[in-house]
């Protein structure tokens, strides 16, 4: 009996240590994680400092479309308010993703003033948010891996009984699904100029070294068809000759004209016919 109560003690005391070291492991992950979500909330505070001061200077400089002013700052305030009222992160998600559309569209928009692109407060502030984004996608990383190793840590056993029983929930991935970014790439209609008849015919016509257009004499320096014969005076070439019994590019004989086509006397013109003997 005593050996028994022994056996029993030692596994209880293993059980204890084992519960104590796994929740202790499973606090200090989730001060990781707060801590990684306190990296990126500092981030998302400076982006907010720095859109009013941007939408300030496009303002001053250019008559701006006052709709994408109001959207930038309508997804301004409703990022904060979110951030304020502590929302879960999953709402603050949604409420960064509103706000980084809103960026981008006013930035694309804003690269077509061109004395905003002469602007150095515009450059630097546009500078800073760059660096601000990329400071937020590093956090949002570190935060997402802390999250997913406490995830997996609440899922796993004999852990997961663990976090039963402190009552230890799985955390929320920080996740933008930004459309700009997740777009596929499409070519649709960047090749369509290459299916245009005589397009490129008119781009090479007249250039040193390629042969002139129909009806144009050639420019100084072209280069005539390599393995074509060139007509001379009085001859037809390929493209107005017949292919009846004469050979490509040979000339036509005198006085024959095509079938159905008038003749110079406004007779229509048959077979060809033989020379008369006189």
């Amino acid at each position: 009996m005593l050996l028994i109560l022994l056996l029993v003690l030692a596994v209880v005391v293993l059980l204890g240590v084992g519960y104590i070291v796994s929740y202790n492991r499973f606090v200090a992950q989730r001060n990781t994680v707060e801590e990684s979500w306190r990296q990126v909330d500092v981030e998302l505070q400076r982006r907010y400092d720095l859109i009013p001061n941007l939408v300030e200077t496009v303002r001053a400089s250019a008559q701006f479309e006052q709709s994408t002013l109001q959207q930038v700052i309508s997804a301004r305030s409703h990022a904060m308010q979110a951030r304020q009222a502590h929302a879960s992160v999953h709402d603050q998600s949604r409420a960064e993703q509103q706000l980084t559309g809103a960026l981008h569209g006013f930035l694309g928009l804003a690269e077509s003033y061109p004395q905003l692109q002469s602007n150095q407060n515009f450059l630097h502030l546009q500078k800073q948010l760059a660096d601000t984004e990329d400071r937020i996608a590093a956090g949002r990383r570190f935060y997402n891996g802390n999250v997913r190793a406490l995830n997996t840590r609440v899922q796993s056993i004999p852990s997961s009984i663990v976090a039963s029983i402190a009552k230890i929930t799985q955390a929320e991935y920080f996740e933008v699904d930004d459309p700009y970014v997740r777009a596929s790439p499409t070519l649709s209609g960047a090749f369509d100029s290459l299916h245009q008849p005589g397009q490129y015919q008119q781009a090479w016509q007249g250039q040193p070294g390629m042969p002139a257009g129909p009806g144009q004499p050639p420019q100084p320096g072209q280069v005539p068809h390599a393995g074509l014969p060139q007509a001379g005076p009085g001859q037809q070439t390929f493209g107005q000759q017949a292919f009846g019994q004469q050979g490509f590019g040979q000339q036509a004989p005198q006085g024959w004209q095509p079938q159905g086509q008038p003749a110079p006397g406004g007779h229509p013109a048959g077979p060809p016919q033989p020379p008369s003997q006189s």
